[in-house]
């Protein structure tokens, strides 16, 4: 296949470069306007219990959540009519709005719905069943906008705010983050023209992923925050891509002068290295498909089309550009850098890398027991994790659905917005009765409300528990009320309920995503590399890696640590999904650098070097580009570190130290010594297994070239 597209490329650059510039155009105009098309955060799983009770309440006519909260301050007390009269009057505006299908206030829910000092009370609005909740969000919001003591929240209108802000997020990252990119480039590329290709490759693979995505979601509910994922991963792929294939076509045009010829050689080496790359990316991205949460579905898709989509674009644009550029990819370089450069080129054994190759040779033993060390030392804090998960909390504090929610807690009677409901499956009578009157008596119930049927056989019933939700106390409140095993069928719901299934639904689909993330891996290095233990301590290695990342996350975000710098307020926990992504993510480009390194020990092994040579050259030819790729990834999916969304910034940050890590003790110092200290051994694969590698394993087209 590469072999086919270099002579596509070398024949016909300029064509492959109007081709794809034309899709690119075509996508933007299509794929531009994509966020608004996206659905927000969504983690329930369709067979959990919560979402059952959900559904069967829906028979109403209206959500079984509270949509919207709308906080009225009125001029006047609630203790004078006036006041009440105000209030009333916000919720005739409610009612009178055709996307709604339910409206509460003070009337249904006594004073629990009126502030403690009597300045303000609330009115709740659940929209109804088949309206879709984000657009009707959106709508409500511009009705109200001007009222100055009426001010709205809740689980929708967080929702529009949650997409406000990412779409903010978005152009924040990108503005803060190529400043920075373009910079570095040139000092990493060292030349102004080869700086410029890493954003040329990013920039059309986020703009076709945009357009896929656009696509998908016309096919089934795609998430709003899979863009930050696409936006970062595909700066960051493309930086990665860029540099592993123009520093390789630096090399082979120092053999050649016929740029036709290096291209190919280029295409048969460090592309074959891209490909493979993005195979392992998107195979570990691919285990998020397998939850049927839409949040990691939608990051999952995301995560596949943007891996395979930048190494379509590096394979294709990048090489056509050039193709026509040849020599000239080097032009507007300082002295200083062309001389460097020229030295990386001729690949001499000289400079940083070159001395620490030889050292990590000397003392393999003791450099792989400090670096392991200090990766579990750095892991150590994992064993602490706890969990939460999105509300009103992870926006800004200028957001009004948190300002609504604070509000709530600080001057209300507590958590009655925020209820477990009960689905039974009862018309009223002696038997629901019996069953309320067990409602009342379990330990840890604030209030029970009074039956509400909503459907012939199907009643109502709120429970408030006497601790906020997601607390242990409320989810054990929840187990509780699940076990009363009334004589009728009953379903709970709410937000503590849904927390507790989300839990036991990741829980019982993690090990699936991890046996396709650990099989995929290991699967692509095998065919990569003929060898059976190279990929199983790739996988080991992976692992390190992540707990070092899990532990510095628990010490930052749910210990509280660097708030001001880092700008956000602990949540005392971690957001339950992104350890997942993060897995994914982390798993996925600790293979694509362990493939880049690996590739270039295996070529030199197959010129002839020693198994201890081949590692020394290995890391020297990588080293500086590995780090260099790692940086530039960090400040392209770091820049999320900015966001005002706290589990936003936890992804940003925990992949950027992920990829650090990985870059720095990684693969600079463990790697190596451990190949160091396996030689032969690190090729070994049972006969059957070379039989079939050799038989349909993939290599190099050209493997004379090292």
């Amino acid at each position: 296949m590469l072999g086919l597209l270099s002579r596509i490329v070398v024949r016909r650059p300029r064509r492959v470069v109007a081709a794809i510039a034309l899709l690119a155009v075509v996508a933007g105009v299509l794929g531009g306007g994509v966020a608004d098309r996206l659905a927000p955060y969504r983690a329930d799983d369709p067979a959990s219990e919560s979402y059952r009770a959900e559904h069967l309440l829906e028979r109403s006519g209206a959500n079984a959540a509270t949509d919207v909260v709308a906080l009225v301050r009125p001029r006047e007390s609630m203790r004078t009519a006036a006041g009440r009269a105000e209030v009333l009057r916000v919720a005739a505006k409610l009612r009178r709005d055709p996307d709604i299908g339910r409206v509460a206030t003070f009337r249904e829910g006594g004073t629990a719905f009126v502030s403690r000092d009597g300045r303000a009370s609330y009115v709740t609005a659940s929209f109804r069943a088949d309206v879709e909740g984000s657009d009707a969000g959106e709508r409500l919001r511009k009705r109200f906008e001007g009222r100055p003591r009426v001010e709205l929240g809740g689980g929708e209108i967080a929702n529009v705010e949650a997409n406000d802000q990412v779409s903010s997020d978005l152009a924040r990252a990108e503005l803060l983050a190529i400043p920075f990119l373009l910079v570095l480039s040139f000092v990493f590329f060292r030349s102004g023209v080869a700086a410029l290709l890493p954003p040329m490759v990013g920039i059309t693979t986020i703009l076709l992923t945009f357009l896929s995505l656009r696509i998908a979601s016309e096919f089934g509910s795609v998430s709003v925050f899979s863009l930050n994922l696409v936006t970062g991963l595909g700066l960051g792929l493309a930086i990665d891509y860029s540099l592993f294939v123009v520093s390789r076509f630096r090399e082979e045009m120092e053999r050649s002068t016929d740029r036709g010829e290096a291209l190919r050689r280029t295409l048969a080496t460090a592309g074959r290295t891209v490909l493979f790359s993005s195979l392992t990316v998107a195979a570990a991205m691919s285990a998020l498909l397998v939850f049927p949460q839409r949040f990691l579905y939608s990051m999952g898709i995301g995560g596949v089309l943007v891996a395979l989509l930048a190494s379509a674009v590096a394979l294709t644009l990048l090489p056509a550009v050039l193709m026509l550029l040849g020599p000239r990819v080097n032009a507007l370089a300082p002295r200083r850098l062309q001389r460097a450069r020229e030295r990386e080129a001729r690949g001499e054994e000289s400079g940083a890398w070159y001395r620490l190759s030889r050292f990590v040779m000397r003392r393999p033993a003791r450099v792989a027991i400090a670096s392991a060390a200090a990766l579990v030392a750095l892991g150590i804090p994992f064993l602490s994790i706890d969990f939460t998960t999105v509300d009103a909390s992870v926006l800004p504090t200028s957001a009004s659905a948190r300002q609504v929610d604070q509000t709530l807690q600080r001057d209300f009677p507590p958590h009655r917005t925020s209820p477990t409901f009960l689905a039974a499956e009862e018309s009223p009578g002696p038997r629901l009765d019996a069953y309320m009157g067990r409602l009342r008596r379990v330990d840890g119930v604030a209030g029970v409300s009074a039956p509400r049927p909503v459907a012939p056989g199907l009643t109502r019933v709120d429970v408030v528990s006497s601790s906020g939700p997601l607390t242990p106390r409320s989810e054990r409140l929840v187990e509780d009320l699940r076990a009363l095993d009334p004589p009728f069928p009953v379903s709970a719901g709410g937000a503590t309920a849904h927390f507790l299934d989300l839990k036991e639904s990741l829980a019982s689909h993690l090990p699936v995503a991890l046996a396709i993330i650990a099989l995929a891996t290991i699967i692509v290095l095998f065919a990569m590399t003929g060898s059976v233990v190279l990929p199983v301590k790739a996988v080991l290695m992976n692992l390190l890696t992540l707990s070092a990342t899990f532990g510095a996350l628990i010490l930052i975000f749910q210990d509280g640590r660097f708030e001001g710098l880092l700008g956000y307020s602990s949540q005392g926990a971690l957001e339950i999904t992104q350890p997942i992504v993060l897995l994914a993510i982390v798993f996925g480009l600790s293979t694509d650098y362990g493939v880049f390194l690996l590739s270039r020990i295996k070529e030199a092994r197959d010129q002839g070097a020693s198994d201890h040579e081949a590692v020394a050259i290995g890391l020297q030819r990588t080293g500086r580009i590995i780090t260099a790729a790692a940086l530039l990834f960090c400040i392209a999916i770091g820049a999320f570190a900015t966001s005002k969304m706290i589990f936003i910034k936890e992804l940003g940050v925990g992949t950027a130290l992920a990829v650090l890590i990985d870059a720095t003790i990684v693969r600079a110092l463990l790697v190596p010594s451990l190949m160091a200290l396996l030689g032969r051994r690190n090729w070994w694969a049972p006969r059957p297994l070379r039989h079939l590698h050799d038989r349909f394993g993939l290599s190099d087209a050209d493997p004379s070239h090292a």
